[in-house]
């Protein structure tokens, strides 16, 4: 299926004068200009291109890479302000519109600010909106867990750290004591979830301690285990409490590490404890 907004493969199914026709799908023939046209280019090559719509109305393709996608986020510098709105260098010829009705604060030339990219469904144009929240939840539903790795996107910075935006789906917050170096608003980096708070707001973090990773809290409970003679009268029943004093972990981080333990055969699982298999 051939997405507008989106990279796609397509296959070369026409050459002419001034281009190469490659099959859209159900979105028919679209043209590869001949600016965009690799050599050798020929019948039944498949050419990874962006799909999007001319200053005509026309769907296009194009070799070139936005700087963000469909669904994504970045920050865009405005090059101009019309009656339609702003106009923002996404790195392609034409420039991304931003309706005034998308627009919070009122938009300025010269100045940048974090947009979504998104198709609006009355034109089908790919268009820009900055008011976030429109786009991202606030809270986490279960989609999230400790420790998991995400893709991360500053997108403002505040007293308490920065407002991050995370797997382009939901805010997050990375406090100023977890950042070892300035970051810059529009940066895109990988990073963890350090938390899911009480009242499901996440915060984040950029390197995990020891303690919140599993394959490291695994190798602590096999240290403990053999310190303690094979066996440690610990359970996933156990209190937080009792397990963060043998293992300085969370009850949650150590159920993984047993979980995976287990399933290597290192470790047994009793009703009064956990007992070490694995052999010297």
């Amino acid at each position: 299926m051939t997405e507008t907004g989106r990279l796609n493969r397509l296959k070369v199914v026409k050459e002419v004068d001034f281009g190469v026709y490659l099959d859209g799908d159900e979105l028919g023939e679209i043209l590869l200009p001949v600016r965009y046209v690799p050599t050798p280019c020929h019948i039944g090559d498949e050419l990874e291109v962006f799909i999007y719509r001319d200053s005509e109305d026309r769907l296009i393709a194009t070799t070139e890479k936005p700087y963000a996608m469909v669904g994504e986020f970045a920050l865009l510098k405005v090059v101009d302000v019309t009656p339609m709105g702003a106009f923002l260098d996404w790195g392609l010829p034409k420039d991304l519109l931003v309706p005034f009705a998308e627009q919070k604060p009122r938009m300025e030339e010269g100045k940048s600010y974090v947009v979504r990219i998104y198709i609006d469904e009355d034109s089908d144009r790919i268009v820009g909106s900055a008011r976030l929240d429109d786009f991202l939840h606030s809270e986490s539903e279960n989609e999230f867990s400790a420790g998991e790795k995400v893709s991360l996107f500053i997108a403002n910075k505040s007293e308490l750290g920065y407002q991050v935006i995370i797997n382009n789906s939901h805010w997050g917050l990375l406090h100023h004591n977890e950042v070892a170096r300035p970051l810059r608003r529009g940066q895109r980096l990988a990073g963890f979830i350090k938390n899911i708070r009480e009242d499901a707001r996440i915060d984040l973090c950029l390197h995990l301690k020891a303690s919140e990773k599993t394959a490291d809290i695994a190798q602590i409970i096999i240290r403990e285990l053999r310190k303690n003679n094979g066996f440690i009268a610990v359970t996933d029943k156990s209190s937080p409490a009792e397990i963060q004093k043998h293992f300085s972990t969370s009850k949650k981080m150590y159920k993984k590490a047993i979980g995976a333990l287990y399933k290597k055969k290192y470790i047994g699982i009793e009703s009064g404890g956990i007992r070490l298999l694995e052999t010297e």
